[in-house]
């Protein structure tokens, strides 16, 4: 599915939630919801791709794939983050959106961890 047809989609789906808020919040909550979740495993489909060439040029490199690991993960926490604090905010929740914002930077700060440990390690390879 190309982009045009993605945001087609996205803005077919704003416009209804938006008609719909009017009369039935929560539906359009669903809906965003919905449309959110389709577009999104189109989204992953294309990532699959990048993964793979992710991979082909950590092995080119020498690049261990636990390097790219926590790349990887802090990537998807903040993807996660970032799209459920949207919907919870659209839900006029702000609060848990806040809440989940800040559990989403200290799960990224935990995953980066081995990441900070292998730049140790080299630097001190190094000196």
């Amino acid at each position: 599915m190309d982009i045009l047809k993605l945001a087609a989609l996205a803005v077919t789906a704003a416009l209804c939630a938006l008609v719909l808020r009017k009369r039935v919040p929560e539906l359009a909550v669903v809906l965003a919801l919905a449309a959110g979740i389709l577009l999104m495993s189109r989204a992953m489909e294309a990532l699959a791709g990048v993964r793979g060439l992710m991979d082909a040029l950590a092995r080119t490199a020498g690049v261990s794939p636990e390097v790219w690991k926590p790349v990887v993960k802090i990537v998807g926490i903040g993807v996660v983050t970032r799209l459920s604090a949207a919907v919870c905010k659209d839900a006029g929740e702000g609060g848990v959106a806040a809440f989940l914002e800040t559990a989403g930077g200290a799960l990224a700060l935990f995953a980066a961890l081995p990441l900070v440990e292998t730049v140790f390690d080299t630097l001190g390879d190094l000196l």
